[in-house]
């Protein structure tokens, strides 16, 4: 069970078109998101490329570490996803002294990448229904006709 992260922070990417590009290799393996990352037209799929790379990298030494035996065609993306970072704001010069503003947009990327086996067992145990309420009968609702009484119209 090998877990191992990887952050990409203040990215000069979008947060809008950085999450284009990782919803194309979320929950497939490293080998086939490489693949997809590296001929991918976006620009945004080159850095998200090295940071999956990255994670691999991390995987590799947090196994020497924990002494475990990981294989790479096995890691999969558990987690990818982009918060937004910094917006740097700028001043574009326009037509009778006005200035407008212009946003920059930065990105913060991260990738949780694990083994299936620990994808599996970090799932939480369903829960059981206590066995009162299932015995107990739903209450009957009143009918429409019985809560509403005719009234009685004043003769002609």
């Amino acid at each position: 069970m090998v877990e191992s992260i990887a952050k990409l922070k203040n990215i000069r990417v979008t947060p809008q078109k950085a999450r284009r590009v990782i919803d194309m290799v979320r929950g497939k393996r490293v080998e086939e998101a490489l693949a997809i990352l590296k001929f991918a037209p976006q620009g945004a799929s080159e850095p998200v490329f090295k940071l999956v790379a990255s994670a691999v990298a991390n995987a590799r030494v947090t196994a020497d570490k924990t002494n475990e035996f990981v294989n790479e065609a096995d890691l999969v993306i558990d987690r990818i996803f982009v918060d937004e970072g910094p917006t740097m704001k700028r001043f574009q010069p326009r037509a009778q002294g006005r200035a407008f503003q212009i946003l920059k947009r930065t990105s913060h990327i991260t990738v949780v990448l694990s083994t299936p086996e620990a994808k599996v067992s970090t799932a939480p145990a369903p829960k059981a229904a206590p066995a009162a309420a299932e015995k107990a009968p739903a209450p009957k609702a009143a009918p429409k006709a019985a809560a509403k009484a005719p009234t009685a119209k004043a003769g002609k």
